[in-house]
């Protein structure tokens, strides 16, 4: 800092901002190109797009030195605005990096010309009835695609850097107001427009409590900085404690919003299911990762005196999530013609029950290290989650290209048409169930375990038990599909007739259409860190243990 005029003037660390800042700056470049590049180079910002977030993810190295803080109070130079700590570095880098495999999974979908190709398929479908609806499509311009995917992806990459509640709403927002318009962005399509119809108006019911909740605390606190309102809880004014525990709830209530959590999930699977599959991808992974980055700040940093109120509302919200998103999940069967993209909506709101436990165990921990290595579970397998569910939407998008109404039933002999594809994909699915070969899955799902058990909670563990039980059913009848033999295939002499079962309209073969070097490419990275991180588990664990708040 620097004395002026009796007062003080802040200098900008601009290493500690840069991630963020450099997503928000391609995004505005993105859309000033649009304006003026013809047709037929509009492929060019896509590229543009993804080494942005390259760059962006890049910066993120030095950041791993040390712990890095800039907008602070001229009053208390450590109470800070924005902190680049090593749990902002290790989300922000699950951010981008899946931003980044985002938009290499989006380059299939968004077409020169900015039309839908007959080939891109990301339309899933609710049922039947809508199949056709969804399969008709609508226009999906590039460059607005790729200003507004830039813009979430730097909301989302500010949150978890962001100490004071003020910053995290406007984070929070960025990161979810850009991802509404994606969701919408396929013109002329009904369930498009209908599921970002849902999405934004319980984004928005959510947000109005969300404020609320914040004004209350800034009125029982006299503060908006998360370390300020710690400190002001531990002895608040016996006659504000009501309006403080009430400011506290609702607070929470925005956040599991966005972290899909019982009973505020309703939303995820229209949306999933009527957005575009990249969209549907990056909502699943960094949409979770700005809500639980957001809850874990408001909970251990700014709430720990109210841990007795929270603490065990997590915990229940974590075992209802997980076992309502399980068993819809359950539902959804193959020989139904039911959707892939709801199936994983509903395994996404059962991993996210998953998830809400060490954060749950936080509120129970002992000390602030018990609490600092629930948090760094519930990291661990955000980690987990991000690489093997963007490899899994990648897939979906790779045989939409060919079925449009992505039904789970499209899936029955991939195996024969593209083994690789199919192995990918039930290497993906195995490693959500947790297991082998998906060792990483199976690792990640025994550190929140034992993160429940160490914290007391014991029912909790229970639950989460019988739930990866009921999960194993639904990943691995969906595995088994893959490897069965196609449909319309002879059967040998002398078998008896299989049982008819429903088939799709006819469609081209899979192998009959080349796959987008970018689709290969995102499939193969996620791929490559599920094998990598089931070699050596352990190295999960050691970069999410650095993330200590």
């Amino acid at each position: 800092m620097t004395a002026l005029a009796g007062g003080y003037v802040q200098s900008v660390d601009w290493l500690a901002i840069a991630p963020p800042t450099i997503a928000a700056v391609a995004a505005l470049a993105v859309l000033v190109a649009d304006l003026f590049l013809a047709e037929r180079n509009k492929p060019l910002l896509g590229w543009f797009a993804t080494a942005g977030l390259a760059l962006a993810a890049l910066l993120l190295l030095p950041l791993r030195a040390g712990d890095r803080s800039t907008f602070c109070l001229t009053s208390d130079p450590d109470v800070c605005s924005y902190r680049a700590d090593e749990f902002a570095v290790v989300i922000q880098f699950l951010v981008l990096g899946g931003a980044l495999l985002t938009a290499l999974l989006s380059m299939s979908t968004v077409h020169n010309r900015g039309s839908k190709d007959a080939g891109d398929g990301d339309t899933g479908a609710a049922g039947d009835a809508d199949a056709g609806a969804a399969a008709e499509g609508g226009k999906l311009p590039a460059g607005e695609f790729w200003f507004l995917l830039l813009s979430s992806a730097a909301g989302a990459a500010l949150l978890p850097a962001s100490r004071d509640l003020a910053t995290l709403v406007v984070a929070l927002e960025v990161a979810s107001l850009p991802a509404f318009a994606l969701v919408g962005l396929r013109r002329g399509d009904r369930l498009s427009s209908e599921a970002a119809l849902k999405f934004f108006l319980s984004s928005v019911t959510a947000t109005a409590v969300m404020l609320m909740g914040v004004s209350f605390v800034y009125a029982a606190t006299g503060s908006l900085h998360l370390s300020r309102i710690a400190a002001a809880l531990g002895h608040v004014d016996p006659r504000l404690d009501t309006l403080a525990q009430a400011g506290v709830v609702l607070t929470l209530v925005g956040f599991a919003f966005k972290t899909a959590a019982v009973p505020f999930h309703f939303w995820v699977p229209d949306t999933y299911v009527g957005a575009p599959i990249p969209v549907a991808a990056y909502l699943s992974v960094i949409g979770k990762a700005v809500g639980f980055s957001g809850l874990i700040l408001v909970t251990v940093l700014a709430f720990p005196a109210y841990a007795d109120v929270w603490g065990p509302a997590v915990a229940v919200l974590a075992a209802l999530t997980m076992t309502a998103g399980n068993v819809a999940a359950l539902r959804q069967r193959p020989e139904r013609a039911h959707s892939a993209v709801r199936l994983l909506a509903w395994s996404s709101v059962g991993q996210a029950g998953y998830l809400l436990v060490p954060i749950a165990a936080a509120g129970y921990a002992d000390s602030s290290g018990d609490a600092a290595h629930a948090i760094g579970s519930t990291v661990a397998y955000a980690l987990m989650y991000a690489a093997v569910n963007l490899g899994a939407f990648a897939v979906v998008a790779l045989v939409s290209r060919t079925h449009p109404t992505g039904r789970l039933s499209d899936y029955r002999g991939l195996y024969a048409s593209r083994p690789l594809a199919a192995l990918a994909l039930g290497f993906f699915l195995l490693c959500l169930a947790g297991l082998p070969p998906g060792v990483i899955g199976l690792f990640a799902k025994v550190t929140v375990f034992s993160a429940a058990v160490d914290a007391g909670l014991g029912w909790l563990a229970v639950v989460m038990a019988v739930n990866v039980v009921i999960a194993l059913y639904y990943y691995l009848q969906w595995t088994a599909v893959l490897f069965r033999a196609p449909a319309g295939a002879r059967a040998p002499a002398g078998a008896p007739a299989p049982a008819a079962e429903p088939t799709p309209p006819a469609t081209p073969a899979l192998a009959t259409r080349a796959v987008p070097a970018s689709l290969t490419a995102a499939i193969g990275l996620a791929a490559v860190l599920g094998v990598a991180l089931s070699g050596a588990p352990q190295l999960v664990l050691r970069f999410a243990s650095g993330a200590l708040l």
